[in-house]
Formats: C-alpha cells, sequence, structure tokens
C-alpha cells in the first residue's frame, strides 16, 4: 500500500481521501486538535499544522514526508485574503514544511487565474510560471502538477442553494467526484509536472443549471459567447471521461 499525503484536509480533502483509502495509507494535516482526533478515529494520521500569513521561523518539514509517494496540497495559497494580506510568508511556511521533498506532488489551484474576458481559455494561455500562486511552488519543486479547479460542486455544494448574480452568465464547474477520478489516473500514472485545467465540459448558464436542480423546465436560450474553460488537454492526454460532464444534473 502507498502512502498518501493530505495538506488542508477540508471539503475537497476529505472527499480525495475517502475515494483513496483502502489503496493509499492517508496522512493528512489539519488546524484543529478536534480534527486531528476525528481524522485519526477514521483511520488516518493526522499532523497538526498550519501556514499563517506571518512567516514561521519555527516550521519544519513534515516528518512524514520522506516516506510518503505522493502529497496534495489543498490549502489556498492565490493571491491576497481579507484585508489584503499578502500570500508571501503564507506560500513560504509551505515550502519550508515540503523541505527537500522529492516524490510526486499536487498543487490544487483555480480557473480564477484566468482574465475575465469572454473568451475560452487553453492551459497554454497562461503558463504557470506566469501564474504567481502557482508559480512559487515549480521554482522549488518543478515536478508539481498544478491542476486548476472550477467551481467546486456536488453533495450539498449546487447552485441552487446559493444568492447568484447575471443569471444567464455561463458557467465553469466541476463534481468533486471528477476532481478525485483525475487526480487516481494521475497518481497512478505517476504524471509530474502538468498543468490541467479540471472542468466539466458543458457550460449551461447558471439558470439553466438552478432551474434543472430545481426540477423547472427552461425555454430560454443558451449565450453563445462567454468566459469559459477548455477541459481538452486533460481529456486527450489522460483519455479521461467525465462522470459528470454537465452541471444541470450535479445533483443526480
Amino acid at each position: 500500500m502507498q502512502n498518501l499525503g493530505i495538506i488542508g484536509f477540508g471539503w475537497l480533502g476529505n472527499h480525495i481521501a475517502e475515494r483513496l483509502l483502502g489503496r493509499y495509507k492517508i496522512f493528512a494535516t489539519t488546524t484543529t486538535p478536534a480534527k486531528a482526533q476525528e481524522l485519526n478515529n477514521k483511520g488516518y494520521h493526522a499532523t497538526l499544522t498550519s501556514f499563517p500569513d506571518t512567516l514561521d521561523a519555527e516550521m519544519q518539514p513534515w516528518t512524514v514526508a520522506k516516506d510518503l509517494d505522493a502529497i496534495i496540497i489543498s490549502v489556498p495559497f492565490s493571491g491576497i485574503r481579507g484585508a489584503q494580506i499578502p500570500m508571501s510568508h503564507k506560500r513560504q511556511n509551505l515550502l519550508n514544511f515540503l523541505g527537500n521533498y522529492k516524490g510526486q506532488l499536487f498543487l490544487m489551484s483555480s480557473t480564477g487565474v484566468y482574465p475575465q474576458i469572454e473568451k475560452e481559455f487553453i492551459e497554454e494561455d497562461l503558463p504557470a510560471q506566469e501564474v504567481e500562486s502557482e508559480s512559487f511552488i515549480l521554482e522549488r519543486f518543478p515536478q508539481t502538477n498544478i491542476l486548476r479547479l472550477a467551481g467546486l460542486m456536488g453533495d450539498n455544494r449546487l447552485l441552487k442553494n446559493y444568492n447568484i448574480s447575471n443569471p444567464d452568465q455561463l458557467v465553469n464547474h466541476i463534481h468533486y467526484a471528477d476532481i478525485c477520478s483525475a487526480i487516481e489516473k494521475m497518481l497512478k500514472q505517476k504524471s509530474q509536472s502538468k498543468v490541467y485545467n479540471i472542468v466539466a465540459p458543458i457550460h449551461p448558464s447558471k439558470e439553466e443549471v438552478i432551474n434543472a436542480q430545481k426540477g423547472l423546465s427552461y425555454s430560454g436560450g443558451r449565450a453563445t459567447k462567454g468566459r469559459t474553460i477548455s477541459p481538452e488537454k486533460l481529456i486527450q492526454e489522460l483519455d479521461f471521461e467525465f462522470q459528470y460532464p454537465d452541471p444541470r444534473y450535479f445533483h443526480l
């Protein structure tokens, strides 16, 4: 059995672990003793740590990292947080925690890195080396796979449960099950240094999605232009098939 580390055990990290448990021994980081105890009770191996916005001079490398076949980083390190707090120290804390790790590495990024303009974006439109929230880790760990995730959906995360604006806007969403499947394939293939958009290939409008999730009919048209993110590279290189290709049916 191989060993997998998940840094940041939130909503997505939990789904990834549930998918892979049984084939991988799961090592996870969390920020609270109560959550650490909960993870240990589930059969995971929890480490209590956090990545503060200020530089932690006492941050040591993760002691189990040398035994891990792969690490998935599911903590947000993009842009700025809250009251315009820079992320540079938070990122450095992560790099120090990883130490001199040599194994397979994944960084959960976001399709939010692409500009807000009407265009279909592919990975080559914005190389990771030009994205501050991605390049910081590639400089130290060039083997890192960058996964640009669309809006995370599935379970209770459905568009109908949110207050939305611009109902005619096309969506870029992804079901957590397809994220797990992509990671599963990349782990098996031992992928390195890849950049993939992880996004459902169909882009209905917000109104179409909400109506479908509420069981209502939709008689309107669909915008022919908008900001969409293409998963074609993922489909071609991994021979990937989406379990949930259409966000209108993420609730089924």
